[in-house]
């Protein structure tokens, strides 16, 4: 079964699931972090890779997702599992949560929780080449060209300082840009809407390239969903 929504279901799932009664109109394809019950109280579970774990080889090894995907998105999760019940956060989804909590523990791991599973769906192992239509139409308007947008951000990527993100995002206007967020960081927060991203923490790249970031994102350009990145375009 492919698991990649675009973003407009990937939120309409995070938003749903808030109280235990509405746990049973959530789309079978879930990529959200919550879903399971325990005792009546809201469980976030990590969701299920769109693919298999070697199927981004050698972009991306096995090993890197057993412990990117296994262990350190797992750990966000289980974190948040730890954190949030009995707090005002209890019965909130892994978004709203990340646009209510205040910077801090609960922040860091619902945004980490959320950032992984957008990034594991704007994956693909058939993916690379161009992006078409409106997509294609937004990056032209606001970057010149495809090698435009690519410059800018790749840039954004390998200069982003220490632990963070790189994300094409649409602006509030209309206009796709290039931005940075660093650790945990989410562009949800200043109001723009998320269409795809590169996770730039050493954890993502630094079995396969070692200190080379660079080369890490010179090769992710492979893997680009340009199905999900376009489905994420409000309509």
């Amino acid at each position: 079964m492919n698991h990649a929504l675009n973003r407009r279901d990937f939120v309409k799932t995070v938003t749903g699931m808030v109280a235990v009664t509405a746990l049973s109109a959530v789309p079978e394809k879930c990529p959200a972090e919550q879903g399971a019950t325990k005792k009546g109280k809201l469980m976030y579970t990590l969701p299920p890779l769109p693919y298999p774990k070697d199927a981004l080889a050698p972009v991306i090894s096995s090993e890197t997702i057993d412990f990117h995907y296994g262990k350190h998105h797992q750990t966000y999760v289980d974190n948040l599992n730890k954190m949030v019940p009995g707090t005002e956060f209890d019965s909130l989804s892994v978004e709203q949560i990340v646009l209510k909590a205040p910077a801090g523990p609960v922040f860091n791991n619902a945004a980490q929780a959320w950032n992984h599973t957008f990034y594991w769906n704007g994956l693909t192992p058939k993916g690379g080449g161009e992006p078409t239509g409106a997509l294609a139409d937004g990056i032209n308007k606001a970057f010149g060209t495809f090698a435009g947008f690519k410059e800018a951000f790749s840039k954004a990527a390998v200069s982003q300082f220490g632990s963070g993100w790189a994300w094409l995002v649409r602006k509030k206007d209309g206009s796709l840009a290039v931005v940075q967020t660093g650790n945990a960081g989410n562009p949800m927060t200043a109001g723009d809407t998320p269409l795809w991203t590169c996770d730039v923490w050493e954890h993502a790249y630094y079995i396969d390239y070692r200190n080379a970031r660079a080369k890490y994102v010179d090769q992710f350009w492979g893997l680009v969903n340009w199905e999900f990145v376009s489905g994420n375009l409000p309509k």
